[in-house]
């Protein structure tokens, strides 16, 4: 927007001085557009701000004088005015898992829908960093609220203050107490499905990957739970410590447990694998062992990750929707965000059996 300019400049040889005019480009307010559209600057505010009750007609207006203008919305304007900063912040365990790195992608869409942008921290597997950042760490002052998807236990995320600051949004499988909304898979009845399948596939000798029970985290527990109420479902006869460990949930943790599940005697004839990216090196561990997917051994993971949609064989699993869970935990956020005190609500997350080529021949 243009607008004279009037200075003086002052030259040392020259004890008088110089006034001059010229045009300088300033920058557009708020104010500028509201007068151009012949709205209120409140309305300015709502169309800037996404917010959805703002008729096609108003909106319209109101963009074609931001075109005009070239009006560039004023971050730290508005933080001062509102007290917020448009910002919210996803924390990830791990950025590079691909069912994360997808979940991610969901969360920036479901927010930029909402007039929001979104910062992603990482805890890289770090209880330290996460019990900061869930108990209001010095980040959490830069945003309007946090989508959290951590691994602490259920003994830590006691220790987290519900008077918190910052909007607290929980993403993952966290027993449900009435303090933070949360937004989950039925980690249970998704691993229940997956062993069943196995089973209606006529599979007997059924084993799994990814126990991690000194670690205390609430899936690899939910997941083991509903393989053993599947197998006790179908009265299977169970193998000898058919639950695995796996430090990670990589395509390494998946190949390694796979080769020693091999190397036993009855060897398994399927396995559950807690993740897609378990099952992935399950599969590889199988082929260098020269037996053949899903002939020798049937494998069916959880994510539905593109990856396993490629492989081949393709990869069974059960698919998490993830768009499902980004659309409902920013839509909690932002509700939070306006409504503090609002009674916090759990959201079940809808999941689906894929069977793809590595469990049917």
């Amino acid at each position: 927007m243009r607008k004279p300019y009037s200075a003086f400049a002052y030259d040392a040889n020259d004890r008088m001085g110089t006034f001059f005019s010229t045009e300088v480009w300033m920058a557009a307010t708020l104010r500028d557009v509201a007068s151009l559209a012949g709205v209120s600057v409140r309305s300015v505010s709502n169309v800037v701000s996404g917010h959805p009750h703002v008729s096609g007609d108003l909106r319209d207006r109101v963009e074609r004088a931001i075109a005009d203008l070239d009006y560039r919305p004023n971050p730290i304007a508005r933080t001062l005015r509102t007290g917020r900063t448009g910002l919210l912040m996803l924390v990830l365990p791990e950025i590079d898992v691909p069912y994360f790195s997808g979940l991610a992608r969901d969360v920036i869409v479901a927010a930029s829908e909402r007039g929001y942008r979104v910062m992603i921290d990482q805890t890289g597997h770090d209880h330290a960093r996460e019990r900061d950042l869930l108990r209001g760490g010095e980040r959490g002052m830069l945003v309007d609220g946090m989508l959290f998807a951590p691994l602490a236990t259920e003994e830590e995320l006691d220790g987290v203050p519900t008077a918190s600051s910052t909007p607290l949004i929980l993403l993952g499988e966290h027993r449900f107490d009435g303090r933070f909304d949360h937004v989950a898979v039925d980690n249970v009845r998704a691993a229940y499905d997956a062993t069943t399948h196995l089973i209606e596939a006529g599979r007997t000798r059924i084993a799994a990957i990814g126990a991690q029970p000194k670690l205390g985290y609430t899936t690899p527990l939910q997941r083991a739970a509903g393989f053993t109420r599947a197998l006790e479902a179908a009265d299977a006869r169970p193998l000898k410590d058919r639950i695995l460990t796996a430090a990670r949930y990589s395509r390494n943790d998946g190949y390694t447990a796979a080769r020693e599940l091999l190397s036993r005697s009855p060897r398994p004839d399927a396995v559950f694998c807690f993740t897609d990216l378990l099952a992935i090196g399950a599969m590889r561990a199988a082929f260098d062992a020269g037996l053949s997917v899903p002939e020798d051994l049937a494998v069916i993971g959880i994510d539905d990750i593109e990856e396993g949609r490629f492989s081949r064989p393709s990869l069974s699993t059960v698919s998490l929707d993830t768009p499902f869970i980004a659309e409902e935990a920013v839509e909690r956020i932002v509700a939070r965000i306006e409504h503090p005190d609002a009674e916090a609500r759990e959201i079940i997350a809808p999941h689906a059996l894929l069977p793809r080529e590595s469990t049917t021949a």
